[in-house]
């Protein structure tokens, strides 16, 4: 039995074949578009850690979370992010001592005073002054694995007088403080062979 189909003659068995073919194509397609979007997810995951699972959470889907995580990685890309002389290392290290001497007699100032620290670091480094999500966003695509410690500490730093921190609360953001520091006086290279080692 012969189907004509724009002017064409085929037989049942070719356009079975036909359809077959098409089936087999679209879910192949389907197939590699998938297996794309898991690489990229993966690759995301690695790169972001938990920064990561965060953007997830605050965007509500993958999809939205990669691509704000590409828009961070794009913007940070256009920055003229640099690494500290060895002279400004030092300054940025005594200073760090002086702050971390006076958490015993007065640890809130001792806490705000690492925030503002950190803050000094970032700028010096290149890294624009902003709001702290978009600092934290921009400081995440070489920093990700800092990135919970960074947020919590920060906010145990601004906390407002009424609710104020326990002791251990700002012991904890002082520690955190310092993990950040040490990240950010080291280049992202070294500090992805640190993490890999």
């Amino acid at each position: 039995m012969n189907y004509q189909l724009m002017g064409y003659n085929f037989t049942m068995i070719q356009l079975v074949v036909a359809a077959v073919v098409i089936v087999v194509l679209i879910l192949v397609a389907v197939g590699v578009y998938i297996h794309r979007r898991r690489e990229r997810t993966s690759a995301f995951r690695n790169r972001f850690g938990s920064e990561y699972d965060w953007a997830v959470m605050k965007h509500g889907s993958t999809r939205e979370a990669e691509t704000k995580l590409a828009d961070r990685e794009n913007r940070v890309g256009a920055l003229n992010i640099r690494e500290l002389g060895a002279i400004e290392s030092e300054r940025f290290v005594t200073e760090w001592h002086m702050v971390q001497s006076r958490f015993v007699d007065h640890p809130k100032l001792a806490v705000t005073e690492a925030d503002d620290l950190i803050n000094a670091l970032l700028e010096a480094r290149g890294y624009p002054h902003a709001s702290f999500e978009q600092r934290a966003a921009d400081v995440s695509v070489h920093y990700p694995r800092v990135m919970e410690n960074y947020r919590v500490a920060h906010s145990i730093a601004v906390r407002p007088g009424q609710v104020e921190a326990t002791t251990e609360e700002l012991r904890t953001a002082m520690i955190q403080y310092r993990v950040i520091f040490d990240d950010l006086l080291q280049a992202p290279k070294q500090l992805e062979t640190r993490t890999a080692a």
